[in-house]
């Protein structure tokens, strides 16, 4: 009970969790439906991987302004402005849907809100350890992933309902409204706030801000970024999989409804949710040198995904197995990311930590679009079982290889 009286659950958290609570699911359900609509109108898999790959393009380069921004910019400003931006954006995209060609459009639109996406994020992390105490960092984390797994778990079961029977005008017209009205509430944000002095040109400060985090990493905790290259594989492997594969096969090869592609969805973010709430929970009983565990039961998971696959030809059956495993791997993957995000918000020095999680959340980024661009191709190619075979013989062997990074983990972490 004492959790209750600290400042965690206080206005200005509370705020902040609001803020994201509306504005994820605005993003959600745009990210459920401008793809879907793409992939109903072409019908080809190696379009909808590329265009989700081009779209996470300037996510991945605009991190890094996102954490150089997030140690010398009011956090609170970052968010509102750029949530301000995005309903801007998809108004404008309103009014052009029918106007200019189509592919181009999404394509732009797309870039946009992951570009804004990729500037925000670094921001509402590195606010955290601002906003609460460090022995309740963890839990923080915990709450804002589970809030982000909680929008993406209702947008594409909403969303799939919504552009299911009315295509997708009202979709854009909720999103710009949920963008809007979080910006509103993140005005009211109190974000301590200490303006450092700036007696450099801002692009050479920027550089010399991502050097320094670069350099945080790559010399003071070496750790972090050998933990940062497992995540990049998992993306690479699994998540690129999850995000290209599960629509794919659930709308073009088992030939389903656009409400199932929804609720199969919903239910992969209710894995993260899930996964959100037990890693608050446990809190300090989680053993981060241990997480290693969470990744060997995720491979184990895809390659049961593909024996499911394999043995049954009942396409509700491989639907469900599909959403089950998928949800399963979701779970473990999720309290795997937050225990190492948690560790590197806690070590890291305050006046680092934007640029540090902007490096960080860089490197993972950048195989994702890879993955995703694969997957799409490959799926066009070759039946999806040795595809899920493979990845979950990949995954196995990047979690082998975290049980020996993570043993280092031991010497860095304070959990006290």
């Amino acid at each position: 009970m004492a959790i209750l009286n600290h400042k965690l659950l206080g206005r200005d958290f509370a705020l902040a969790i609001a803020g994201q609570i509306v504005s994820l699911f605005g993003n959600a359900i745009l990210r459920f439906s401008l793809p879907l609509f793409l992939l109903r109108e072409t019908g080809s898999s190696a379009l909808f991987g590329m265009v989700t790959a081009c779209s996470l393009l300037p996510m991945i380069l605009l991190s890094l302004l996102g954490g150089v921004l997030a140690d010398r910019v009011n956090k609170r400003n970052i968010m509102v402005l750029l949530d301000f931006s995005k309903a801007g954006i998809i108004a404008g995209f309103y009014f052009l849907v029918g106007k200019a060609p189509t592919i181009p459009l999404f394509i732009v639109t797309l870039m946009l809100l992951y570009g804004i996406s990729g500037t925000y994020q670094p921001a509402v992390q590195a606010s955290i350890p601002a906003l609460v105490a460090k022995d309740y960092i963890l839990t923080a984390s915990a709450i804002v992933n589970q809030i982000g797994s909680m929008a993406n778990f209702i947008g594409p079961v909403i969303g799939g309902w919504i552009y299911g029977l009315w295509g997708l005008e009202p979709i854009l017209e909720i999103s710009v409204g949920c963008f809007a009205l979080s910006a509103v509430m993140e005005i009211f944000i109190k974000i301590p706030f200490v303006k450092r002095p700036r007696e450099k040109p801002a692009l050479q400060i920027a550089r010399q801000d991502l050097l320094e985090g670069c350099r945080f990493l790559r010399v003071d905790q070496p750790v972090f970024l050998k933990v940062s290259l497992i995540i990049a594989g998992l993306n690479l492997i699994l998540s690129a999989m999850i995000t290209v594969g599960i629509p794919v096969l659930t709308v073009e090869h088992l030939g389903f409804s656009d409400q199932l592609l929804g609720v199969a969805q919903g239910l992969l973010a209710a894995g993260g949710v899930l996964g959100g709430l037990l890693t608050a929970l446990l809190g300090k009983r989680l053993q981060p040198e241990r997480a290693y565990v969470f990744l060997i039961l995720c491979a184990m998971l895809t390659l049961l995904m593909g024996a499911g696959m394999l043995w049954s030809n009942t396409p509700y059956l491989k639907y469900l197995i599909l959403s089950g495993t998928g949800t399963a791997i979701t779970i473990f993957s999720t309290m795997f990311s937050i225990q190492m995000l948690a560790v590197v918000q806690r070590e890291t020095p305050e006046h680092l930590i934007g640029k540090v999680i902007a490096c960080i959340m860089t490197l993972i980024m950048c195989a994702q679009p890879i993955g995703q661009l694969t997957y799409g191709i490959f799926l066009e190619q070759i039946s999806a079982v040795p595809i899920i075979t493979g990845a979950g013989a990949i995954s196995m062997c990047i979690a082998l290889y975290a049980k020996k990074v993570l043993s280092e983990l031991g010497g860095v972490t304070s959990n006290g």
